[in-house]
């Protein structure tokens, strides 16, 4: 069992807690709860369902994790939520049990979740994204890796959004947004590339300069999506970037925003 269990908080039998775990008064952890070596839990936080939690995170006042769906789909079973290491969780943040069976509800290494967020059922978040303060996603998200949510930002249910794109605050998603993009505004759009997120990411120049030109093709010249990714695979070097940014294209399946 782990370590620094506060006599107030309430932790079933079945719980699995790794060492120098730190749980704080008034949490009520559930019996099939797992947390990961050195995990701290604030105060008042409710670890619920068939939850696993990786080493290192931290969660703050009052989330909720792991709670049952609102999916009224929901016919019973054992879905649950994973989360991976290094993650903070931050006042008031919901992450909800995935629908079906077996089914996960996911959210990577090294994220940054801020107070107030949701998560949905059956989202998948990848590594090292930020959700600031009131970002939500519905059922079915997927958000790759290095993504930033603006404050108050709404994500629909079933959209994708790829790696290093950069939402708005207080915007409405309802497309696909394409890796190493900027949107914002209401209704949202596509301004340009996240220029500054590349840099700190340590995406190369011929990289940078590859995808700007892609940009320029797939957003500046009037192009259908089919078009623009025919072009761009004939005109623009195919580097990882490039060929990331078109694969997502092309399996969008509720369109890109533009």
């Amino acid at each position: 069992m782990g370590t620094g269990i506060h006599a107030t908080a309430v932790v079933a039998p079945g719980a699995q807690l790794g060492a120098e775990v730190e749980i704080g008064p008034y949490c009520v952890i559930g019996e099939h709860v797992q947390l990961g070596a050195g995990t701290k839990i604030h105060p008042h936080v409710v670890l619920a369902g068939h939850t696993h939690i990786g080493a290192g995170c931290e969660i703050y006042p009052f989330a909720s994790i792991g709670q049952q769906t609102q999916d009224l789909k929901f016919r019973g079973g054992a879905p649950g939520v994973v989360i991976g290491e290094r993650t903070t969780l931050r006042e008031y943040v919901t992450v909800n049990a995935a629908t079906n069976d077996g089914d996960m509800t996911r959210v990577g290494h090294g994220c940054h979740i801020m107070a107030y967020a949701h998560v949905a059922h059956d989202c998948v978040v990848g590594n090292e994204v930020i959700m600031a303060n009131a970002a939500t996603l519905a059922g079915h998200v997927i958000l790759e890796d290095q993504v930033i949510i603006g404050g108050l930002c709404g994500v629909h249910q079933f959209v994708r959004i790829g790696r290093l794109a950069i939402t708005g605050g207080c915007s409405k998603a309802t497309q696909d947004i394409p890796p190493f993009m900027t949107a914002d505004g209401n209704p949202l759009s596509v301004h340009g590339l996240n220029t500054i997120g590349m840099q700190r990411r340590g995406v190369s120049e011929p990289a940078a300069a590859a995808l700007k030109k892609a940009y320029r093709i797939l957003y500046r010249e009037n192009l259908t999506a089919k078009l623009a990714l025919a072009k761009i695979e004939a005109d623009v070097d195919q580097l990882p970037e490039v060929a990331h940014l078109v694969a997502f294209v092309r399996a969008s399946e509720r369109g890109i925003t533009r």
